[in-house]
């Protein structure tokens, strides 16, 4: 796509990165078609190919009005045209360059403002847990949008952290909300590695990756939170700490995984963090991609635990219904690994028939400021998932898990839980 960049632009590593971007686009279209808000919403505008010709035109030093602004807005950077694109155009980072300068010459309204600073700082606020106990206790008179927004109290194990040290060890990062909304997702995944003899720390300091500030609009304290992870990290990634050193960063929110992935890009300009950066970014993994390591360790223990909770050693793999976030499959490109290896590990998953690539309308803070279009995307994903026959729908991701809990007749899990719970040797309740 031949571009032209305003004077404003040109010469600016964001110009010259977009205009590279643009430059790929060849007009096919072929990412429409997966597109979805735009199988939702019909309009051109709210596809990537539309979305595109926009972010052109603003670059090019055309009007940039509300409209502009709103077509952005309902995009929910799912990157699934990414994997649609025979060009490899990377629309992620396009429209994040393009929200970043319509942000900047369109003024949002005051309420749109204050939802924004209110889920930009509530979300990665000490606050945050505290809110989340007061709603749990005032559930029932809350309205229902907020009722499905406040998971249930955690379980007793929900906090059982494994006490053994190990030679091998791994970060993690804890998360800003899944601590408090879903706290068995970090213990079920100390749990796991600590089966297969892994030791997993935590950096106290450490908090949200930045994915949630960078979404908002808010690029500095992305920033900022993206190199005060760095510092936390840094100690333990060099040996320097009594831990000793860590051989990954594991991540089990895709989400998170793909923001922390993506630090190397983010402080690429920064001379203090820039290799730093690239190496936290080298040493990140999804929980999903340690498996291959962890299936010979984990077989023989899964086979015990069946065996001292008395079920027979022929039992029929257990079904499980998969969603695989946007973030794990488009995102970080990793496809096919979480059912290939719980298959060799007695479980049986299953994605849905039809739509397995498309989003459940999560998207982050997507289905705060876009109730409407993530409500339908998480009844159209629903919907895909109804024929797979499994008493559990599981995910990688705990905004995939929460949205899709709020309307799911089935139980809504971490993929990681179902695991923990199966080499788990108690007597089943």
């Amino acid at each position: 796509m031949q571009t032209h960049l305003a004077p404003e632009f040109a010469g600016t590593p964001e110009g010259e990165a977009a205009e590279a971007i643009l430059r790929q686009c060849v007009h096919c279209g072929f990412c429409t078609a997966t597109c979805p808000t735009y199988q939702l919403l019909g309009d051109e505008l709210d596809g990537p190919r539309g979305r595109i010709y926009l972010m052109k035109q603003v670059l090019e030093g055309a009007p940039v009005t509300a409209a502009t602004q709103a077509h952005l807005d309902r995009c929910l950077t799912c990157r699934n045209c990414e994997s649609t694109c025979p060009s490899g155009v990377q629309y992620g980072r396009l429209v994040e360059i393009g929200r970043q300068v319509v942000d900047e010459r369109v003024r949002r309204p005051a309420g749109q403002r204050a939802v924004r600073w209110l889920l930009r700082e509530g979300l990665t606020s000490p606050a945050f847990g505290p809110a989340i106990a007061l709603g749990r206790a005032v559930r029932p008179l809350l309205p229902a949008k907020l009722q499905a927004k406040v998971t249930p109290a955690p379980g007793q194990d929900a906090h059982r952290w494994p006490t053994r040290s190990h030679p091998r060890k791994v970060l993690m990062l804890m998360g800003c909300v899944q601590p408090t909304l879903m706290p068995n997702i970090n213990s079920a995944t100390a749990r796991v590695l600590d089966a297969a003899g892994i030791q997993t720390v935590v950096a106290d300091d450490a908090g949200c990756c930045g994915a949630i500030r960078d979404h908002l609009g808010d690029h500095t304290g992305a920033l900022a939170d993206m190199r005060r992870n760095i510092d936390a990290w840094w100690p333990m990634v060099e040996g320097l700490t009594e831990a000793g050193q860590v051989e990954a960063i594991v991540m089990n929110a895709s989400g998170c995984g793909l923001s922390v992935k993506e630090y190397g890009l983010a402080l690429a300009a920064d001379p203090a963090y820039a290799d730093k950066a690239r190496r936290i970014s080298a040493l990140t993994k999804d929980v999903s991609e340690l498996l291959p390591d962890l299936v010979p360790l984990l077989q023989p223990l899964l086979a015990r635990a069946r065996a001292r909770r008395n079920e027979p050693a022929d039992a029929p793999p257990v079904p499980l219904a998969y969603h695989p976030p946007c973030t794990l499959q488009h995102g970080q490109k990793l496809r096919g690994g979480v059912e290939i290896h719980l298959a060799a590990l007695g479980f049986d998953v299953r994605t849905a028939p039809v739509d397995s690539h498309l989003c459940c309308g999560s998207a982050g803070t997507y289905s705060v400021l876009q109730p409407e279009l993530s409500t339908a995307l998480r009844d159209r994903k629903l919907k895909a998932l109804a024929p797979v026959q499994a008493q559990t729908v599981v995910s990688a991701n705990i905004g995939c898990i929460q949205h899709l809990a709020s309307a799911s007749e089935r139980p809504v899990r971490h993929w990681i839980e179902v695991l923990d719970e199966a080499l788990d040797e108690r007597p089943r309740a």
